[in-house]
């Protein structure tokens, strides 16, 4: 628990992100899923930036896959993951800066407050730019702990949240 919490990041500058478009079926985004064994894909838009993210969950629970059949009147094959992701604006990122003095503690901490499996993390470039430098899994940081933090993370932590999870939006 005392030891540095950068040890659990997936860097994309070492592992390349997974990504997929707005365009790509659900379908799709599953299996690319399964055959690199990851539960997270970055989505990207048409110049190549970071729209959102769509995980597993989503794409197996189904809730926002069905609400997008209705949406958009069409078979669960046409369902793109576009219309299921979660947007870039709505993630919880913290910075690898921030990242670099907590601990495992800390993180383990951090992933229960905010009830995700995921945490991005960021960075800046060289002309200051925000980008997604990497991602710490709920999954990861459980094995390093020899613990399932998955079952431990809250699915909804506010009114609004608890709207999105029994209406499937918020009121």
């Amino acid at each position: 628990m005392d030891s540095p919490a950068r040890a659990l990041l997936t860097d994309f500058t070492v592992v390349r992100a997974q990504t997929v478009t707005e365009e790509t079926p659900t379908s799709v985004a599953r299996a690319i899923m399964q055959c690199n064994g990851v539960r997270l894909l970055l989505v990207v838009d048409a110049a190549g930036l970071c729209s959102g993210i769509i995980n597993a969950r989503e794409l197996l629970g189904g809730r926002r896959i069905t609400q997008a059949m209705q949406r958009f009147d069409i078979p669960r094959q046409e369902v793109t993951v576009g219309m299921v992701l979660t947007p870039y604006r709505d993630l919880r990122t913290l910075s690898l800066s921030y990242l670099d003095v907590l601990t495992v503690g800390d993180l383990v901490e951090a992933l229960m407050a905010f009830g995700d499996q995921h945490l991005l993390i960021t960075d800046h470039d060289q002309h200051q730019q925000k980008h997604i430098r990497g991602v710490v899994s709920a999954s990861d940081v459980g094995r390093a702990l020899s613990m399932d933090l998955r079952q431990q993370l809250p699915e909804a932590r506010n009114f609004i949240d608890i709207c999105r999870v029994i209406l499937g939006r918020e009121l």
